[in-house]
């Protein structure tokens, strides 16, 4: 494959979504040039404002432990809940309602005000990582939840407003959209291939080798050739699991560690705290099998260059086609050329 990315325009189909993202590199460009360094954490490490900090009250007047590492709590402003109010069924079938059954939790990674998981260590990410496996283990007991997503929205470009290191967790009654569509993917091209897509997909980006960013025994990130925003990365345990839960110890360590190299890249190919939104893919987790389908981590940055957001408009609202401005050689690339040893983690 060449080494220049210039003038790049086309269309490539996404297998996941079943779409075709289209891609004009031809006219994006990158004037912005960054220092050497990430720059370290500024702020207080405790923010007596913050409702996340150590000791604070919370909106309802709950006080949060002095807690020294993972801190998880029922969010106080749960977008699903157990005792949600029962609704009435309109009798037009078109026009459906329901209860909004599910738990909402928040899970604070670190009881420091300014740092991130990039700038943790390993040892206290790989902790998270477990109390995201030990959280879904517990839902799946709950007769009532269906699905499980552990997401992250980091930086103010994704809306967040506070910036203590934190994630959350909605548990619903109902199937999620895109693990849905995912299944149903991935269920058609095993029975027209007699293959797994993500196998298959994973198979595709070690026989380009140009997409990956990270790599060890049990894991794998790249950029995927359908890749819509500009730095978008997929991360998977190399062996078959649906959901966080049936990971050993081994496996959750190494899934930690491609991560944490993955956003240390992020950081550091601009100098900046990089936003995104994470999202952990895992099947339902109902009496259910989907041996088709195989968990990930699935991060969408929305910059394509510092202060410059990819911002969704014509064609993907009304259209439901994504136009990007990058090709996602160029942007892997980027990020492989990364020195990590001169990160500068928090102390």
């Amino acid at each position: 494959m060449s080494n220049s990315f210039e003038n790049k325009w086309e269309k490539r189909w996404h297998p996941l979504r079943e779409e075709w993202v289209v891609y004009s590199a031809h006219r994006n460009s990158r004037p912005w040039q960054g220092a050497d360094l990430i720059k370290p954490a500024t702020g207080p490490s405790y923010d007596p404002t913050c409702y996340l900090c150590p000791g604070n009250k919370r909106i309802h007047g709950h006080s949060n432990p002095a807690y020294k590492s993972v801190f998880i709590f029922d969010n106080d402003h749960p977008v699903v809940g157990m005792n949600a109010p029962e609704v009435t069924q309109p009798a037009d079938t078109l026009y459906k309602r329901a209860k909004a059954t599910g738990r909402a939790k928040v899970i604070c990674y670190d009881p420091r005000h300014n740092v991130t998981l990039s700038q943790m260590s390993l040892e206290k990410v790989t902790e998270v990582f477990e109390a995201f496996q030990r959280e879904t283990t517990a839902l799946k007991n709950d007769p009532a939840i269906r699905s499980v997503l552990i997401f992250e929205n980091k930086g103010e470009a994704v809306g967040v407003s506070n910036p203590h290191p934190h994630c959350q967790i909605y548990a619903t009654d109902f199937p999620l959209k895109l693990v849905e569509q995912q299944i149903r993917v991935a269920n058609t091209y095993y029975q027209e291939t007699g293959k797994n897509i993500f196998a298959q997909i994973i198979e595709n980006e070690k026989r380009d080798d140009v997409r990956i960013i990270a790599e060890n025994k049990n894991a794998i990130a790249f950029i995927p050739f359908f890749a819509r925003y500009a730095y978008e990365v997929m991360i998977f345990p190399k062996a078959p699991h649906q959901s966080l839960i049936t990971l050993n110890k081994e496996e959750i360590k190494d899934l930690t560690a491609v991560f944490h190299e993955v956003v240390r890249r992020l950081d550091m190919n601009f100098n900046i705290s990089f936003p995104y939104v994470m999202s952990v893919m895992q099947a339902p987790i109902d009496e259910g099998d989907y041996p088709q389908f195989r968990m990930h981590l699935w991060l969408q940055p929305p910059y394509r260059q510092p202060g410059l957001i990819k911002y969704l408009a014509g064609p993907e609202i009304g259209a439901g086609n994504f136009m990007a401005d990058t090709m996602p050689e160029e942007k892997a690339a980027e990020l492989r050329k990364v020195d990590l040893s001169t990160y500068q983690a928090a102390s």
